[in-house]
């Protein structure tokens, strides 16, 4: 039996305004049970974008708009193969945009990120063309929940609803009873510039079925609840579009299709069907989804704080279980590195976006689901033992090796360690392609050069020479960890002796890690106020490439002169207004901080390192309370969510801890927003944060009752107390 619940939304805008959330829950026999956790997240959170110079840090002059969070507001299960989103615009992120007021279908894939959007389809009546098809719609009539999505179609009088399961989407059509049902499936558009596909009615006399191109070949086999009369190609303008007629097509009864789908096959798109979705109805497959996000949000559970603050706290939770994806079927079979169908023995998931979400997400999603978080470091060894035996990579960097050693060292270790060791040590050691880029000069100066030039633009691609030595030192470090806990102590040596190489392009004549060129000279055009994406820093300037050395921050904080020196360079970074400079992926600043995008998350920290932590806190609790909610509508962050790392900065903070080394099994600790928080791993243990006073300063931390040396606590340690108490004043 199903409840109807409705309630007032915890923060601003995101269902229409003054609309209701209605959430499906199961009966309990239970009396006084506390409301579920699935109403305070808000998917709409994330899918509009900065627009004004306050929010932006500068004056628009280009003619397409700054990057925000590029997040999804679709019906999805965590990390499942199937996103089922509505498209506003292609090639636009995660193809949905907050200020748009237009839906050309809804998609069955996608990142929050330039790819994806497969198989787009949109319930139609009446007039329409290829080139002109898409339906206006108002937020008034949008309504979005985990596992549901909804809107009204202005152009077609079609009311649509979605859900999903891991591997299918369920789509109820609502027409007016007089209208002609019908179906567009947009088969030749999608994220990735699709050249194949197909489209065919199937031999069961209500199926059809095909294939799409554009980031992977995704099969799907879709079911109606009425018989299939035709599936036709319309072209005009060189614009194709694919129409499904059915029989008995008009009445009040909603047109059901039930699709799944699979990077193998048809014949495994159908088999995903009839295994996860063929015997159920809609509220059934909404119901099963909202109780697995249930089960998610309840691993940590808050008393106290506003009814905002938990809104945002459960909307970054989500956020930060949707990538990677899954790319296996129900029976096992995938498709690998080799593009051969292979069946194995545990779930084939996308690479993770380890640039981004090694920081932080990558551990967060371990500890809450770590069979998943297992399965995902097979997926990557899989591919790495068949692209040339390195670990992947992704787009920037080497940090894999992060996730695999913090995994382990938080005990979870449900994978070869051998097997993964053998990968990143490779990339650490071995130059080659799918390796580490330009390892062969960091093996030998100990740095990357970058060239010798003047007037780089911001959008140039170089090296990104400087964040790559800094961030290969912190992976020479990590690697090392594994090598120790296997006994190879030669590698073990080598390898921390290179963990120090952050320091060889540290300037101390500005204070800044600056490039260099092949002589070893200091770049001499450099202005620390400059963005780049690639040249010295990868999407930062010389301000947000600071204090970069999680594996030693000590080390770190002496190559300046005095702890003072580090204070005001710190103040700087905080006050030092930016410059106004026009960079699609750096918006949200806090002086030449930027909240927008990832270099920097970890540097607020440094003040711990100088005996400042109040100065931290006093700038986290900003982030926090201004950076995630911004826009008129309050449903912009202050940029990038990518993939989860920003949403996950937020749910660490949150809660009071940060994982400031994430290869290591500790947390430095902050204030949390919440005066109790209940964080229950995976693996069943629970430990409880608790915050007394209401300060900015942390006076004393207590791990079950025995107090704390320092501001980093041990992932076991506070596991096996089963409590933390943090003091403030």
């Amino acid at each position: 039996m199903i409840l109807t619940k409705s309630f007032s939304l915890p923060f601003g805008g995101g269902l229409g305004r003054g609309a209701t959330l209605l959430v499906f829950l199961a009966l309990t026999a239970i009396s006084g049970q506390a409301k579920d956790l699935t109403q305070y997240c808000n998917p709409f959170l994330g899918t509009a974008t900065l627009w004004t110079p306050d929010e932006l840090g500068y004056t628009r002059t280009e003619v397409k708009r700054a990057w925000g969070a590029e997040t999804f507001p679709g019906a999805a299960m965590p990390n499942a193969m199937v996103q089922c989103t509505p498209v506003t615009m292609y090639h636009s992120g995660s193809g949905y945009q907050y200020e748009d007021h237009q839906i050309y279908g809804f998609a069955h894939s996608a990142k929050g990120h330039w790819d994806q959007l497969h198989i787009p389809m949109l319930p139609v009546t009446g007039r329409f063309y290829p080139y002109n098809y898409c339906s206006w719609f108002s937020h008034e009539q949008e309504e979005a929940h985990p596992g549901y999505y909804s809107v009204f179609l202005q152009r077609y009088n079609v009311k649509a609803e979605l859900t999903a399961t891991l591997r299918c989407a369920y789509h109820r059509y609502t027409f007016r009873p007089e209208d002609e049902k019908r179906l567009l499936v947009d088969i030749t558009k999608n994220n990735g510039r699709p050249h194949r596909w197909d489209i065919r009615k199937s031999t069961a006399a209500n199926a059809f079925e095909g294939y799409q191109d554009g980031h992977g070949r995704m099969y799907f086999y879709a079911t109606a609840n009425l018989p299939v009369k035709s599936v036709q190609l319309e072209t005009a303008k060189k614009q194709t579009i694919a129409i499904v007629d059915f029989e008995n097509n008009k009445g009040a009864a909603p047109l059901e299709l039930k699709i799944g789908f699979s990077f193998v096959s048809i014949e495994n798109a159908r088999e995903n069907l009839e295994a996860e979705m063929a015997a159920k109805g809609f509220a059934d497959v909404y119901k099963a989804a909202d109780e697995t996000w249930e089960k998610i949000f309840s691993h940590i559970q808050v008393e106290g704080g506003t009814e905002r603050q938990k809104g945002l706290l459960y909307s970054t939770l989500y956020r930060a279980f949707l990538w990677p994806v899954l790319r296996s079927d129900v029976n096992g079979e995938y498709l690998d590195a080799r593009n051969q169908v292979v069946k194995g023995d545990f779930c084939y998931y996308t690479d993770p976006s380890f640039w981004d979400t090694y920081r932080n997400k990558l551990q967060l999603l371990a500890m809450i689901t770590p069979d998943v978080a297992c399965d995902i470091v097979k997926s990557c060894m899989d591919r790495g033992e068949k692209r040339g035996g390195y670990m992947p990579t992704f787009f920037h960097g080497d940090h894999a090796c992060t996730m695999v050693c913090g995994m382990w060292q938080r005990g979870i270790q449900g994978f070869d360690l051998e097997r993964a060791y053998r990968l990143i040590l490779k990339n650490a050691t071995v130059p080659g392609r799918g390796g580490r880029p330009y390892l062969d000069e960091y093996i030998q100066r100990g740095w990357i050069a970058e060239k010798d030039t003047t007037d780089v633009p911001t959008e140039d691609e170089y090296k990104a020479a400087v964040t790559k030595t800094q961030e290969y030192a912190y992976d020479d470090y990590v690697v090392a960890q594994v090598a120790k806990i296997l006994g190879d102590k030669q590698n073990y040596k080598l390898l921390m002796q290179r963990s120090g190489n952050y320091k060889n392009l540290f300037d101390p004549s500005t204070g800044f890690w600056r490039g260099k060129i092949e002589s070893g000279e200091w770049i001499r055009d450099f202005d620390p106020y400059y963005p780049y994406y690639a040249y010295m820093y990868r999407e930062a300037n010389a301000w947000q490439s600071l204090f970069f050395a999680p594996h030693d921050p000590e080390g770190m904080i002496a190559l300046y002169p005095s702890h003072q020196a580090v204070e005001q360079k710190l103040d700087s970074l905080f006050t030092e207004p930016w410059r106004g400079y026009e960079a699609w992926n750096m918006t949200g600043f806090m002086g030449n901080y930027c909240h927008g995008n990832q270099p920097d998350h970890s540097v607020p920290y440094t003040y711990y390192f100088i005996g400042k932590q109040e100065k931290a806190q006093r700038i986290l609790n900003e982030l926090m309370d201004e950076y995630y909610d911004m826009g008129a509508d309050h449903l912009a962050y202050a940029g990038m969510d990518d993939a989860g790392e920003t949403s996950s900065w937020y749910v660490f903070n949150a809660i009071g801890l940060y994982t400031y080394s994430p290869a290591d099994p500790e947390y430095i600790v902050t204030v949390p927003l919440f005066p109790k928080v209940t964080f229950t791993m995976g693996d069943g243990r629970s430990v409880v944060i608790r915050r007394e006073g209401n300060g900015e300063k942390i006076r004393q931390i207590r791990c079950g009752t025995k107090p704390l040396k320092g501001w980093f606590i041990n992932h076991n340690d506070m596991l096996k107390a089963g409590e933390v108490t943090i003091v403030t004043e």
